[in-house]
């Protein structure tokens, strides 16, 4: 039963991220993104603080000047800054489905950077995976687009940012740094508006509201996939992190009107059957170890 409940919290977690994608891809039309970035991550990060600073966590700021965390909350700012430029510029549809490829990504650098021991499967899958996000850029291509490269650099920050968290101590807390992410896209935000020469507009009412249900959504997505990974084993819930993909490519068709080509549609199936069988294959060799450990 709390299986099922996981799931079904993964799948709205992946459901609420894909809105706020969208969301972010209309807005970006009207305001700058740097000043969208701003506005939500700044936001973001207050109320994470409120959250963990009134419950049993509190609010430890010196925990954010550790080295590990600031490099984290630094590939959070890149991720923030270079994948909402690929919405911006790009179709949702691609950039979504490069975005997929970061549990790959996070097999790839823990076999070459942590020593975990990946076998010739996961190795193969990995290969099958990247393929997939070449079918997706095609790079020396006429339909080869510069924003596909921005999700790129987007994904790799992401899978940075988790092999550091793999390595962080137990003491830091989640909540702050999920404040920490927020603070790091409002600060990016203030950096790219700095140096890209972006000047803040003033929002309409109806852009305002649209901004704010994009924090909604945003915080919806990081409670619930929280939640769901605290009631359930992940090697279950894992593989319904890809229904964020089925999710952004039907808004993408209806809202934006994006007519994913075969390459697309085949790129985004080789990642998500690569990133399941990968997940899938951890959990069966991580029960493999614990019995063998127990004696079983």
């Amino acid at each position: 039963m709390h299986n099922l409940r996981a799931a079904m919290l993964m799948v709205l977690a992946m459901a609420a991220f894909a809105c706020e994608d969208a969301l972010l891809k209309g807005l970006s039309g009207h305001i700058p993104t740097g000043q969208l970035l701003a506005v939500i991550g700044f936001a973001g990060m207050v109320v994470f603080g409120l959250w963990i600073a009134l419950g049993p966590e509190g609010l430890r700021l010196r925990t954010l000047l550790r080295p590990p965390v600031a490099l984290r909350n630094l590939c959070e700012g890149i991720c923030a800054i270079t994948f909402l430029t690929a919405l911006a510029t790009g179709d949702l549809s691609i950039a979504s489905a490069i975005l997929q490829a970061q549990p790959l990504l996070m097999t790839l650098g823990a076999a070459l950077f942590l020593g975990e021991q990946v076998g010739w499967r996961r190795w193969l899958s990995i290969a099958v995976g990247f393929a997939g996000v070449l079918l997706i850029v095609k790079p020396g291509t006429a339909s080869f687009e510069v924003s596909s490269i921005f999700a790129v650099i987007a994904v790799l920050s992401l899978a940075v940012r988790d092999l550091i968290t793999r390595r962080l101590p137990p003491d830091v807390g989640s909540g702050l740094l999920s404040a920490g992410a927020f603070g790091s896209m409002g600060v990016a935000g203030l950096v790219l508006m700095g140096f890209g020469g972006q000047a803040a507009v003033a929002p309409t009412a109806g852009q305002g509201a649209l901004m704010a249900a994009t924090l909604c959504f945003g915080l919806l997505g990081y409670i619930t996939m929280v939640v769901a990974t605290r009631i359930a084993e992940i090697a279950v819930i894992a593989p319904f992190r890809y229904s964020r993909l089925l999710f952004a490519m039907l808004l993408a068709v209806i809202v934006f009107r994006e007519r994913p080509d075969a390459l697309t549609l085949a790129g985004a199936a080789l990642i998500a059957g690569a990133g399941i069988y990968s997940m899938w294959r951890e959990a069966r060799l991580r029960r493999a170890r614990l019995a063998a450990v127990r004696g079983e």
